[in-house]
């Protein structure tokens, strides 16, 4: 595991095209909280970071059921803002290389444990899964080239990993800063975002099939 690393879990959005009226973090998957299954990624990560906005008491409650050291900060713009901007609140006071990780976001765990050791800057993909992506072409040196709307190789999930010199304010999402440094090296992952109702039902199922590997 890199020495100098933070990890900034976005978690301050409404979930508003999940339609279950909670924050994601707090959607129950196979028994547990979503931040509970995050929390569990970083067990071993000391300079952990959380970004509420929207239900913060019961997001921040939830967390500290599980872990009494993260650090808090507001996205008091939620409303307006999307995980670009809280990825760049979170990331402020954070160590030389932050690692973004959306609330919304479940990794294979061995994949994860494989992400935190490497070094550098890098962007995690998976396989096409969800039901409204954000595509992700790679180029023929394993490098992501650009992110798309359209079409493309791979779905764009998260996480990533930057320095925290390289993470500018926007109000719009992650991927959008990134492109700024594009082409950077792409690692594909396991992995499944939960946008919408069909994505929370196809997570339980990946998250079984996980769990019986």
């Amino acid at each position: 595991m890199q020495t100098a690393l933070s990890v900034v879990i976005s978690c301050a959005g409404i979930g508003s095209r999940l339609g279950l009226n909670s924050t994601k973090a707090l959607i129950n998957l196979e028994g547990k909280s979503l931040i509970a299954w995050q929390l569990e990624l970083f067990k071993e990560v000391e300079d952990v970071r959380i970004v509420v906005g929207f239900q913060a008491s019961l997001v921040m409650e939830e967390v500290l059921k599980y872990r009494k050291d993260v650090i808090f900060i507001y996205n008091h713009n939620y409303f307006e803002t999307k995980t670009g901007t809280s990825f760049y609140l979170g990331a402020k006071d954070a160590n030389e290389f932050v690692i973004e990780y959306d609330g919304d976001l479940l990794v294979n765990p061995q994949d994860m444990q494989m992400l935190l050791k490497q070094s550098g800057e890098w962007i995690a993909y998976t396989d096409i899964s969800s039901s409204e992506p954000v595509f992700v072409n790679v180029n023929s040196a394993g490098e992501v080239e650009s992110f798309s709307r359209k079409n493309g190789d791979y779905e764009w999930t998260g996480p990533c990993c930057l320095k925290k010199s390289n993470v500018k304010y926007t109000s719009s999402n992650v991927y959008n800063q990134l492109e700024t440094y594009l082409p950077l090296r792409g690692i594909k992952v396991r992995a499944v975002d939960i946008d919408t109702y069909d994505d929370y039902q196809n997570a339980h199922f990946i998250l079984k099939q996980w769990r019986n590997k």
